[in-house]
């Protein structure tokens, strides 16, 4: 009698503790179950969410009307190109590009707001006893090119511009100036964003900027210096005329990413 009451209680014994594992085993995979659920819905909700070590954003171009730009490189470098209107002068500057001395390229006080370390390059500098320098500062390469040939500005006292930040991406800046004899060379360089004075008062106008465009081959052709009266810095129906493939209108206060194009 008494080893049958010692094995029913064996039995029960047993029985008790593998309905305690199946439990446990329950409850960890339950545990599981919710922190799989979790990160999959933190990563529904995030799902954008990156490490720290991310590329940084490519440059920016605020066209801020006239012949007035701003780039802000991927390395949160500030260049001012030809200061003189609009709204976006508010980041430190470091470094400031000028093409020539007529007021409306040559209003520097704008740019009040500096680095300790910024550095302004003019025509002066640009084109020193008749050869066209090349400034590396690290974000930013700046080669100065010919610009000018036309009454208005001469070709001793007028430069443009081309500027490759540290991304390989390029933008060529004519400044004021009619078709010159570089322009064909520049090709070679493949360069991304070239923006065309093209008033047709002081400058060429958009039929011979389109000519100059072709010549260079840029990736993207963009007017500007289109107008400048009656407070009017920018008029894209004139703008629309530039007949290129490759024309892109930013329109005044408008900002781009500049992106590196296929050669």
């Amino acid at each position: 009698m008494m080893k049958a009451v010692k094995a029913i209680l064996m039995s029960l014994s047993l029985l008790l503790t593998f309905t305690s594992c199946v439990g446990n085993s329950s409850e960890r995979t339950e545990d599981n179950d919710q922190n799989q659920t979790a990160a999959s819905t933190e990563k529904q909700e995030n799902p954008d969410r990156k490490s720290d070590l991310t590329e940084s954003a490519g440059a920016r171009l605020l066209y801020m009307g006239h012949a007035s730009i701003r780039i802000i490189t991927r390395e949160e470098k500030v260049i001012y190109i030809d200061p003189f209107v609009g709204d976006g002068y508010e980041p430190a500057a470091d470094l400031i590009l000028i093409t020539h001395g007529h007021y409306d390229h040559n209003a520097v006080k704008k740019v009040s707001n500096r680095n300790p370390d910024c550095k302004t390059v003019t025509w002066k500098e640009s084109l020193a006893k008749g050869k066209y320098r090349t400034f590396d500062f690290g974000f930013a390469t700046v080669e100065a090119v010919e610009a000018g040939y036309n009454r208005q500005h001469s070709v001793k006292n007028c430069v443009g511009y081309v500027i490759t930040l540290s991304d390989g991406v390029s933008v060529y800046v004519s400044g004021d100036t009619s078709r010159t004899k570089q322009m064909p060379g520049l090709s070679a360089k493949h360069i991304d964003y070239a923006f065309y004075c093209c008033d047709g008062v002081y400058n060429m106008d958009i039929e011979e900027a389109a000519v100059c465009a072709g010549l260079v081959g840029a990736k993207h052709d963009i007017p500007y210096h289109v107008i400048a009266e009656n407070g009017v810095y920018f008029d894209r129906a004139r703008a629309e005329k530039f007949d290129s493939p490759n024309l892109l209108i930013v329109d005044e206060g408008e900002e781009i990413e500049l992106m590196k194009t296929g050669s």
